[in-house]
C-alpha cells in the first residue's frame, strides 16, 4: 500500500514538473527565473497594479511571443524591453511554462458592462464588420495556446482596455494577430472597449 502511494505521489510530482507541451519550457526553471518579474507581476503572476498584466494562467506560447517582441523592439515598452534584453529563448520558454501553471484570481464585471459587451463577445456586429471575440479567445476567454491567442479571462480590465486602445491607435499590432486586433479595435468605441475589458475580467472559466 505504501509503495503504491509513493508511486502515485511520484507520478503526480512528475506531471506537475513536466515540460510545457507547446514550448518545451521547464516550469521549475521558470519559477527560479521569475524572481525579477515578481516586483511587477507578483510572485505567482497575479499583479496588484491594474495597469500591469496578470500572467497567471496565460499561455506559454503567448508569453514567449511577447517576450521575443519586447526583445526585438517590435513591441515597445521601456521597462519590458530592458527586462527581455537579457533573456535567452530558453529563459522565455521556462518563464512561459511557469506562469501557464499558475492560477489567475477571479474578478467581477459590472452589470452595465455585461449589457454592452456580451452581444459583441458572443456574436460580434456583422453590420460594422466586427467578429465575435469568441472566435479567437473562446466563450470563456481562455484563448488558444496552439495559435498563441491570449487568455483574457480574469485579466485586469484596466490593462485590457489599455491594450485595445493601443491596437486602435496603431501603437500595438505587429504580426498577423496584431493586425487583426488593430482592425477590430479600430471599430470599437471607448464605451465598448471599457465594457469588453470589464466583461472579460469577470469571466469565470473552470481552468
Amino acid at each position: 500500500m505504501k509503495r503504491a502511494l509513493f508511486a502515485c505521489c511520484a507520478l503526480f510530482v512528475g506531471i506537475a514538473q513536466a515540460e510545457e507541451p507547446f514550448t518545451g519550457g521547464d516550469p521549475e526553471a521558470g519559477k527560479a527565473k521569475s524572481a525579477t518579474c515578481a516586483a511587477c507581476h507578483g510572485p505567482d503572476g497575479n499583479s496588484s497594479n491594474p495597469e500591469w498584466p496578470v500572467l497567471a494562467g496565460q499561455h506559454a506560447t503567448y508569453i514567449v511571443e511577447q517576450l521575443k517582441a519586447y526583445k526585438s523592439g517590435a513591441r515597445q515598452n521601456a521597462l519590458m524591453m530592458g527586462q527581455a534584453a537579457g533573456l535567452s529563448e530558453t529563459d522565455m520558454r521556462n518563464l512561459g511554462a511557469y506562469y501557464a501553471q499558475q492560477q489567475a484570481k477571479p474578478r467581477t464585471a459590472s452589470e452595465e458592462a455585461v449589457a454592452i459587451a456580451e452581444p459583441l463577445w458572443r456574436g460580434g456586429d456583422a453590420e460594422r464588420g466586427i467578429p465575435s471575440c469568441t472566435g479567437c479567445h473562446g466563450p470563456a476567454g481562455l484563448g488558444n495556446a496552439g495559435a498563441a491567442y491570449p487568455r483574457i479571462a480574469n485579466q485586469h480590465a484596466t490593462y485590457t482596455a489599455m491594450q485595445l486602445r493601443a491596437y486602435r491607435s496603431g501603437e500595438r499590432g505587429v504580426g498577423v494577430p496584431g493586425q487583426m486586433m488593430q482592425t477590430v479595435a479600430a471599430k470599437l468605441t471607448d464605451e465598448e472597449i471599457d465594457a469588453l475589458a470589464s466583461y472579460a475580467a469577470g469571466l469565470q472559466p473552470r481552468r
